[in-house]
């Protein structure tokens, strides 16, 4: 039984459909990233998930209960952490916690020992007493994923967990998830960051418009829009359209030519046919086409994210 699970979800505000008949399913003790435009609808799914918003049509289930038919339930079985700190900061780490199982109803001394093992689990024992102001931004954002598992939800929403934290915040943020994960909690996180769904995601969800575009793990879509590319540099430009012409022919997929320098690349797509870098290699050697680099580059999800939503094609319509 999926973890999550969308069918044919519909929200509207204003008469605009924010989201228009999403479907998503997200296996149990996996990470599911939400990507999209700002107004694509992932934190309104998270938030009709999260029974914090009702849906106008279809249908929604997390850990196998409706979440419109008894929402009190899913709230039983889920943690959500907002991207807004909800965290005390003149209070210590520790206190913070104990306050958050306490507000769940759990007993003095049982909140004081889940505060202990919250700490612990994201990596913050021995901070307790100190005052989450003198925390980082990283240790801030590991102790709110910690008051989201004060009653060890099956589910995690995470809304864009990392904005505004620097590289150093963001990885503790990543370890921290890993654990949980690792775990068997399943996550659900909405994120800007591609990086952050590469590192993190078994499977990602690309929403634009309300709808979903694309579905896969990170690997699958920077396939689908193109895959691996071989960059080369060919010495002498004048040689460069042979280059390329030849390239197609081996390989079998239409080159780009940019310039480079004092030279001319190159950029052929090599993903579709197995071995073709070695035979685009081979077959220049032969030709006596001098090549001053060469580096076979993986599309990255960025890059995928951007074809997928037509952000590339808009940027590049926009007048200079």
């Amino acid at each position: 039984m999926a973890a999550v699970q969308m069918q044919g979800l519909v929200k509207r505000y204003g008469g605009r459909a924010v989201l228009d008949g999403v479907d998503l399913e997200v296996g149990r003790g996996s990470v599911c990233a939400l990507l999209g435009p700002n107004g694509a609808g992932k934190t309104t799914a998270v938030r009709i998930l999260a029974t914090l918003v009702r849906s106008d049509g279809g249908r929604a289930e997390v850990a196998g209960i409706d979440v419109a038919r008894d929402p009190r339930a899913v709230r039983r079985r889920i943690g959500l952490i907002g991207q807004q700190p909800a965290v005390d900061d003149v209070l210590g780490a520790r206190e913070n916690l104990v306050l958050f199982a306490r507000l769940h109803h759990l007993g003095r001394r049982a909140a004081q020992a889940r505060a202990d093992e919250l700490l612990a689990q994201v990596g913050l024992a021995g901070t307790g007493g100190q005052p989450v102001r003198t925390f980082s931004g990283g240790m801030r954002r590991r102790l709110d994923i910690a008051a989201g598992l004060v009653l060890a939800p099956e589910v995690l929403f995470l809304d864009e967990p990392t904005t505004g934290l620097d590289p150093a915040g963001r990885r503790d943020v990543w370890d921290a998830v890993r654990a949980l994960v690792a775990g068997g909690t399943t996550v659900l996180l909405t994120t800007q960051y591609l990086e952050e769904a590469e590192q993190l995601a078994d499977d990602v969800c690309v929403l634009d418009g309300g709808r979903v575009v694309a579905r896969g793990t990170p690997r699958e879509l920077t396939a689908a829009v193109g895959g691996d590319r071989l960059e080369l540099v060919v010495a002498d430009p004048a040689r460069a359209r042979e280059a390329a012409a030849l390239a197609e022919r081996v390989a079998g997929e239409l080159p780009v030519l940019a310039p480079a320098g004092t030279g001319e690349r190159v950029v052929v797509p090599v993903a579709r046919r197995r071995g073709a870098v070695g035979a685009v290699v081979r077959a220049l050697d032969e030709a006596g086409i001098a090549v001053d680099d060469l580096v076979l580059r993986p599309t990255t999800l960025d890059e995928a994210y951007l074809r997928i939503t037509g952000a590339d094609r808009a940027r590049s319509e926009v007048p200079a």
